[in-house]
């Protein structure tokens, strides 16, 4: 049991699953980052600093905290909307880098004279088996 975990652990697919979850938590934090410090506060400006965090409705004795609900679905929003925003830069940019990279003369790897050599060789090889 012990080799089958060992197996099981080592495959690829397992260990790329991990890395992309301690990267995704990592890229979590930093467009959480983004949008708690950076985009709120200026949209908090923009709209006068309206915070639905604080609506709720009374039935009997239960609060119904819909307010927060509306906000963790803006805040959601906004965080999706970075997320699209980052990802498509970072695809522009790949998608640049590989246009660049193809639109680079290939090099020949066998030099001229070589060839050269190589084509006369033939040639003789060619008429001497006439």
């Amino acid at each position: 049991m012990l080799k089958e975990f060992k197996k099981f652990i080592s495959r690829g697919n397992v260990m790329d699953l991990a890395v992309g979850v301690i990267i995704g938590g990592a890229f979590s934090a930093i467009v959480t980052s983004l949008v708690d410090n950076i985009i709120s506060p200026v949209l908090g400006i923009i709209m006068g600093g309206i915070d639905f965090s604080g609506l709720q409705l009374t039935v009997l004795d239960a609060n119904i905290k819909y307010g927060v609900f509306i906000q963790n679905v803006i805040d959601f929003l906004i965080k999706a909307f970075c997320l699209f925003i980052i990802v498509k830069a970072v695809n522009k940019v790949d998608q640049a880098l590989k246009k660049n990279k193809e639109d680079e003369p290939k090099k020949d790897e066998t030099p001229a004279d070589v060839k050269l050599l190589t084509e006369i060789r033939d040639l003789l090889k060619e008429k001497e088996a006439e």
